[in-house]
């Protein structure tokens, strides 16, 4: 059985990614008024006052770049409800063509700012495949969770369901996944994620390593920017495709009715960060106090978009056509919390959560240490991420210097000192353990031994040998 290789496949994207990006509508945003100046203090329609002077930052103009999914809503809130305006910033928004075009657009400094995947600037730093190498960091998560695993219809009709009907039963999915892949040729074995290198490719492989299912050998992944994702299942292109809402609800039935939600991220690893507010190091070192501002912005607008009472509204907002350009119906479920698997035999599938999306507060059933909360990033977490790349054979071996560049990557010196000033409290730690209850495969993940973690599972990249760190 023949398999295109992983970087001739990822070239290939890598041009159609570009395509989209040339042809992609550009929308500046400042604030409720589009494409007009912030300057003038006096001419701002907000009813909120502005605590920081232009003047004093070294850069109040910025580009901050956004994809049109529900990720964007904090952005969206910020420059509409005031918050860039609050701290002295007058933010035009860009809207990208896909993830790729976000994260190079910071690298090529196109962009001052921008969303990214987890995964995404841990890898730069790495240099993994699929990632291009570069000082990029982050002091902060956009939000956690928000994002889903799509099926297509064919899946349904072979007998798949969503995860959480299997009640556990990894055996009882693995059988049903495999018997279908395997009446496949190969050519059609393929799942899409948005970004190579990054938290979604990482949690499809260890969905199906987690069933005792080798991913290398049974599909191919491939590239696919989100508003490209329903259309791609439609025609047959992709089995089956992993992203953020709200272009999972989309694809059920009563909306496209071409596939069926399988599983939440969160259903594989409660607590994870999807979307850090990503920037280069330079940038950081280059402005400081325009830096701290942004961050303080971001992180009130991702305390309104938490406010349960806020919701409905920030459903609405991002279904602008300036945002994700989605029907609220759409937008909805991710944001408020009433989600729905789909299926196709007329059963209701609804679940109700507020940590579809978690913005700003965790649950209290989500073991977390005091001071915890969404937008504070666990260095931990950003090891999580580099053993995936490690596991997957992304990089040859697990980095000797891991924690450093955990602690050059993910800025959570400079976030405490932020979060400080705004009185907001945080954990005293960089690091903690992820305990097994919040993954799928119930395997706990202790930040002082990565190593003995990658080695402990049976199936990955050039098994059986072993890591060491020397």
């Amino acid at each position: 059985m023949s398999y295109i290789s992983r970087r001739s496949l990822l070239k290939g994207v890598a041009g159609f990614s570009a395509g989209l990006a040339l042809s992609a509508c550009s929308q500046a945003l400042s604030g409720p008024s589009r494409g007009n100046s912030r300057s003038n203090a006096a001419s701002q329609p907000f009813e909120i006052d502005q605590v920081i002077d232009p003047s004093t930052l070294e850069q109040p103009n910025l580009r901050v770049g956004y994809v049109p999914v529900n990720d964007c809503a904090p952005f969206a809130v910020a420059a509409q409800k005031g918050f860039f305006y609050k701290y002295g910033l007058n933010v035009t928004l860009n809207r990208e063509a896909s993830w790729g075009t976000s994260r190079d657009g910071l690298i090529f400094g196109r962009l001052d700012a921008a969303p990214v995947v987890s995964g995404c600037i841990t890898n730069a730093r790495l240099g993994a495949e699929g990632a291009r190498h570069a000082p990029m960091c982050g002091a902060m998560t956009i939000h956690r969770h928000g994002n889903a695993m799509t099926m297509n219809r064919r899946m349904w009709d072979s007998g798949l369901r969503p995860l959480r009907e299997y009640n556990g039963d990894l055996d009882r999915f693995a059988r049903d996944f495999r018997n279908y892949f395997d009446s496949l040729p190969s050519e059609k074995r393929i799942w899409a994620v948005v970004l190579s290198s990054a938290i979604y490719e990482y949690f499809v492989r260890y969905l199906a390593a987690a069933a005792g299912i080798d991913p290398i050998a049974t599909f191919r992944l491939m590239i696919i920017p989100p508003p490209q994702m329903v259309t791609n299942v439609r025609i047959g292109a992709m089995q089956g495709y992993m992203v953020a809402e709200p272009w999972n609800s989309r694809a059920i039935t009563g909306n496209e009715g071409v596939g069926f939600t399988f599983a939440q991220g969160k259903e594989l690893w409660r607590g994870h960060p999807d979307r850090i507010l990503g920037v280069m190091e330079s940038f950081i070192d280059e402005n400081p106090r325009t830096y701290r501002s942004l961050v303080k912005a971001m992180i009130e607008a991702c305390q309104y978009c938490g406010d349960p009472r806020n919701r409905e509204e920030v459903a609405e907002i991002i279904s602008d056509r300036a945002f994700t350009g989605a029907p609220a119906k759409f937008t909805r479920p991710g944001i408020v919390g009433d989600y729905n698997y789909g299926g196709f035999d007329g059963q209701e599938r609804i679940v109700s959560h507020l940590d579809t999306t978690i913005f700003d507060a965790l649950p209290d059933d989500l073991p977390h240490p005091p001071g915890d909360h969404s937008t504070f990033l666990w260095q931990s977490q950003a090891l999580w991420l580099m053993t995936q790349a490690a596991r997957w054979g992304q990089v040859e071996k697990f980095p000797t210097d891991a924690e450093a560049l955990a602690r050059r990557t993910w800025r959570t010196d400079l976030y405490r000192e932020i979060a400080t000033e705004m009185g907001i409290p945080c954990p005293g730690e960089d690091y903690k353990v992820e305990p097994g209850e919040v993954f799928i495969d119930r395997k706990s993940f202790d930040p002082s031994n990565p190593v003995g973690y990658l080695n402990s599972f049976e199936i990955r990249a050039k098994a059986p040998v072993k890591f060491f760190l020397s």
